[in-house]
């Protein structure tokens, strides 16, 4: 079941996202440290309203948040189309135990057909330069590679960003 998270979901949320950390970085792939995701974040996010987890008998095992917010990294990027109406989608995590099951398919579903519903014209998004197993699902879903931004903090890497116009 996807539903929008509540805050006193938020610690469960906060291990979730540790646990993809962890798992990442056993296999070469430095994209969330202790820098980010941060509990704040899923906080603010929460009180937004924006974020929806996904639960498997009564356990949240993935989190996804949609905004309208453009975050000011992403200001620089050429997009496809305008700086109007579009969907953002950040934070996309399943836990390590459910890797490889589909659920991260389930949940980039929801998003799109979210953004489908509320007439949205595209959404955008970005994935760590050395995580090709991302790259590969979004370019797979029809996502398009733009251009690349920075997240100083998380990695000297850059970060892919992606749009699929609807």
């Amino acid at each position: 079941m996807i539903r929008k998270a509540k805050l006193s979901d938020l610690d469960s949320i906060y291990l979730l996202s540790q646990a993809c950390g962890t798992a990442m970085i056993a296999i070469g792939i430095y994209q969330w440290n202790e820098h980010y995701p941060t509990k704040e974040k899923f906080q603010k996010d929460i009180e937004l309203q924006e974020l929806y987890i996904l639960e498997k008998q009564g356990q949240i095992i993935g989190t996804i948040v949609l905004t309208e917010i453009i975050d000011e990294e992403y200001r620089s990027v050429t997009w496809i189309t305008q700086n109007n109406n579009n969907l953002y989608i950040h934070r996309l995590a399943i836990h390590p135990e459910y890797w490889g099951k589909g659920y991260a398919q389930q949940l980039m579903d929801f998003g799109e057909n979210y953004a489908k519903d509320n007439n949205y014209q595209s959404i955008r998004l970005d994935t760590f330069s050395q995580n090709q197993r991302n790259i590969k699902f979004y370019e797979t879903r029809g996502y398009q590679r733009l251009s690349d931004i920075y997240f100083p903090k998380q990695s000297e890497y850059p970060f892919h960003c992606y749009e699929l116009v609807l």
